[in-house]
């Protein structure tokens, strides 16, 4: 009868315990949500959930076809990107485009591999409004937890956005690749990976 009394408060208790540890799992998540909604979607068009971006470290970048600077920018950041996406890193583009045929011709253009809000959603504007965006080229960076790591501000994004994603690479060590030269920082690190094995 003892060992019914204490198997039966040992149940209660994980049943009682369970839902605070997924409780917790879910605000974690649930950040993402909040911030980007349900849904986010690639350069075809396509629908994806946010929820993939769990655990991740995401870039958050505002920018639009018709800027210059960003035309300029993106094609480094696209580089970068694709080097790192291994490594747990992801974008999540927030278009200040004039309308949705621009935001997906410049994605498509640009051959943009990463997410981006939906152009009618309400949340494009929130975010910029959170971190308070008054011009683009604009690079964000989080952690995993959704908290702020560094951003570029404004201005020559060249210059500006390299120190943004130096910043990150600065936080994560050894696991970010170079950012002027990604796919040379990618074949010293298989090389790198390589010797390890053969060691």
């Amino acid at each position: 009868m003892k060992l019914h009394k204490g198997l039966m408060l040992l149940l209660l208790a994980s049943v009682f315990t369970m839902p605070l540890f997924g409780q917790e799992e879910a605000k974690k998540e649930n950040w993402l949500e909040k911030r980007f909604g349900k849904e986010l979607v690639n350069a075809k068009g396509e629908k994806v959930a946010t929820s993939t971006l769990a655990g991740k470290t995401i870039g958050i970048y505002f920018s639009a076809h018709w800027c210059p600077p960003c035309r300029q920018f993106t094609p480094k950041l696209v580089e970068f990107r694709d080097a790192v996406a291994k490594h747990k890193f992801e974008i999540v583009f927030v278009s200040f485009d004039k309308d949705k045929e621009a935001m997906d011709g410049y994605m498509k253009e640009t051959k943009m591999g990463w997410l981006a809000i939906p152009f009618d959603a309400a949340q494009r504007k929130a975010v910029a409004d959170e971190f308070g965006v008054r011009g683009i080229p604009t690079l964000i960076i989080l952690d995993k937890d959704g908290k702020k790591i560094t951003d570029n501000g404004r201005g020559d994004v060249t210059t500006k956005g390299k120190d943004a994603l130096k910043g990150w690479k600065k936080q994560k060590g050894d696991a970010a690749e170079d950012v002027e030269q990604p796919a040379k920082a990618e074949k010293k690190h298989k090389k790198a990976r390589k010797e390890k094995q053969q060691d």
